[in-house]
């Protein structure tokens, strides 16, 4: 007897080839009507239960609930993962775009036009004649199947068409009259963006996916220090709902940024070791100057930087971003609690240093000098750790007008984690107390970084 056929289901999901590409699983019959109805939002077959769309303008987010929307209107059921969800709700934008003056949907719009430019040439549609380097992007020529001739500007998201013209001819001519000598036939070398896409569009071999079924599932990875800060990153947006995760292209790092927008953290996914992979960043408001900033390598402990975080978010966001005045009072309150934590304090040129006791290589420093100097890139306060501070094991800085919450609080935490006995301390806060820092006790006034 015949059976039923299986309503039809969709699961989008990221595809884990590609970042930001997203994989349409396919349950039940129909297939191929839902093949061709995925096939008009730009999804391709990878096998007959699966589709990928992988775009050159990492926009398949927001496409994917663009083709959902349109797909559950035609009463076909469409799941969405949380995973994918998360991206789609995700601000972002593209790191050092070139015209800053476009709105998001003018952004997506040019990126738009560029992704049709190359679906035209990679489906045949549009045949390059040649390419050159205009010695700051890649130029093109070529013309449309049953359509003009045009010229091009740009690579990936921002290649647009410059110039039309009536006949191959001309626009041949005219391309070889503009770039000369650097003119050469054919399309130009895919670039890095069109190679991963590529690859996410094509189908595993038989070959790969016996081979990798082994290794998932007897490999397990360690987890790093890394993956600790990225799941600090994590729970400190699911934690803080006045905090907004917003993401750049390329997709290097992830912002955090206080719905006020004076209070920005920005988190570089693949700094090397010992690069600095937090900045913090402090304004006077969302379109003003920067009041003060912070930067922290990529192993700090992560429990100094929750700490770091949940200070920028534990108050109001204007006060703790205009900071405060260097002064000996405000340097006293910021260390008071290593202070009683019984490290010692030393004297040393332009620097006021904080070592802590015992056989702990962890200290601080204030440079004066900073403090003091106008417009200057250095930190005032370094915090560091291992036998050189010149070249620490990890540190975490601050420009001189940092709030003074934040360091107190920062302060605390060291003084929880290294720390004499009470006796031992007591008797260095003693001291500490006695031999007041020689600094002027008159604020210095605020000064942008």
């Amino acid at each position: 007897m015949p059976h039923p056929e299986a309503t039809p289901h969709i699961r989008l999901d990221l595809y884990q080839v590609r970042s930001s590409a997203v994989a349409a699983t396919i349950t039940g019959t129909p297939t191929r009507t839902i093949h061709a109805l995925l096939a008009v939002h730009g999804f391709e077959p990878l096998d007959d239960q699966t589709m990928v769309m992988a775009r050159i303008d990492r926009e398949e987010p927001h496409y994917a609930e663009r083709a959902a929307r349109a797909l559950r209107a035609e009463n076909i059921p469409v799941d969405i993962t949380a995973e994918l969800r998360e991206e789609i709700d995700t601000e972002w934008t593209w790191a050092n775009y070139p015209m800053p003056w476009c709105s998001r949907e003018e952004i997506r719009e040019v990126s738009g036009d560029a992704q049709k430019i190359y679906d035209d040439i990679r489906h045949g549609r549009l045949i390059v004649h040649a390419h050159a380097h205009d010695g700051w992007t890649t130029v093109a020529v070529g013309t449309y199947l049953d359509g003009p001739s045009i010229h091009l500007h740009g690579e990936n998201h921002l290649r647009t068409e410059s110039s039309r013209y009536d006949n191959p001819v001309e626009a041949i001519a005219e391309f070889e009259r503009l770039y000369g000598d650097a003119v050469r036939p054919g399309p130009a070398p895919a670039t890095d963006t069109e190679r991963e896409a590529e690859q996410a569009r094509t189908p595993p071999s038989p070959d790969a996916q016996a081979g990798a079924e082994p290794s998932l599932a007897t490999t397990e990875s360690p987890t790093t220090e890394a993956d600790d800060h990225e799941a600090l990153l994590n729970d400190f947006l699911a934690s803080h709902g006045e905090w907004e995760k917003w993401r750049t292209w390329p997709d290097d790092t992830t912002h955090a940024v206080h719905e006020s927008l004076v209070l920005r953290a920005e988190f570089v996914h693949e700094a090397e070791a010992g690069d600095v992979q937090w900045k913090i960043a402090a304004y006077e408001s969302p379109v003003g100057e920067r009041l003060w900033h912070a930067t922290a390598t990529t192993n700090v402990p992560v429990e100094m930087m929750r700490v770091l975080l949940d200070s920028l978010a534990s108050g109001d966001a204007a006060e703790i971003a205009a900071g405060n005045q260097i002064s000996q009072v405000t340097i006293e309150a910021a260390t008071r609690p290593i202070a009683d934590a019984g490290w010692e304090q030393t004297l040393d040129g332009r620097w006021i240093r904080w070592q802590a006791p015992g056989n702990h290589p962890v200290g601080v420093a204030f440079d004066a000098f900073a403090a003091h100097a106008h417009h200057s890139a250095l930190p005032a306060w370094t915090i560091w750790a291992g036998s050189d501070p010149a070249n620490p094991r990890w540190a975490l800085r601050l420009s001189p007008h940092a709030a003074a919450s934040v360091l107190r609080d920062v302060a605390f935490e060291l003084g929880d984690q290294y720390a004499v006995a009470p006796a031992g301390a007591q008797r260095q806060s003693g001291l500490h107390s006695a031999s007041p820092i020689p600094y002027p006790t008159a604020g210095i006034p605020a000064k942008t970084r």
